[in-house]
């Protein structure tokens, strides 16, 4: 059996991971879909999808899978164009819940692509939600310049918050916790000195930077 599956389409930094396992062997294959495709004008026009269909058929002939061999492939949308054309060459498929192997193969696969994008790997590791959309934005807000093209800016949710986001920044002293910069993503060790950048989306959050560490626009 073949599983096909992605991670990382609801994260807003990064792309998006596409992969195909083979069970019997673990013969695995993935290619990221760039970040491009979902940001203005590609993300509205779907060409993500096309992209997508691109990677599962470099993956097909990697993998040599053949038409007698099943296909297991998720019900996201990120397959919604996917689905037919297969099932238009000739490929068995199915519609699932994509489970183990494939589906902790392919996090990790993401979770380390997201790492070499710069997001501290502390700062993912020890959260239920790692890739949660306020949590990165924190992320993404402590070096906007240089961050804001990571992320998925075709986002209905991106426009929503970011064009009225109020930031404040002004400096504080802590004298205890476990807190990482999100600027240099190096441990901030109290007692310290620190700048902070407060905003507000759908609650008010807390980014705290090394003080020698420079606020960036």
């Amino acid at each position: 059996m073949i599983q096909i599956d992605d991670a990382g389409s609801g994260s807003l930094v990064g792309g998006t991971v596409i992969g195909l396992l083979r069970t019997s062997t673990l013969e695995y294959y993935y290619e990221v879909i760039p970040i491009k495709y979902f940001k203005s004008p590609y993300f509205k026009e779907k060409k993500f999808e096309d992209h997508c269909i691109k990677i599962i058929e470099n993956g097909i002939k990697a993998l040599n899978i053949s038409k007698y061999e099943e296909i297991n492939i998720c019900r996201g949308y990120m397959f919604n164009k996917a689905r037919k054309y297969l099932s238009e060459k000739g490929y068995t498929v199915i519609s699932s819940k994509i489970t183990d192997p494939l589906q902790t193969l392919i996090e990790d696969t993401f979770k380390e692509y997201i790492i070499n994008l710069g997001v501290p790997q502390d700062y993912i590791n020890y959260t239920k939600y790692p890739f949660h959309f306020h949590k990165l934005l924190r992320w993404v807000l402590a070096d906007p310049s240089n961050r804001i093209k990571l992320c998925k800016t075709g986002w209905d949710s991106w426009q929503k918050y970011i064009n009225n986001l109020n930031i404040e920044r002004h400096t504080d002293y802590i004298l205890n916790g476990n807190y990482i910069c999100l600027k240099c993503g190096y441990k901030i060790t109290p007692p310290a000195k620190i700048k902070v950048i407060k905003f507000f989306t759908n609650r008010e959050y807390y980014v705290y930077l090394h003080y020698n560490c420079h606020f960036s626009q």
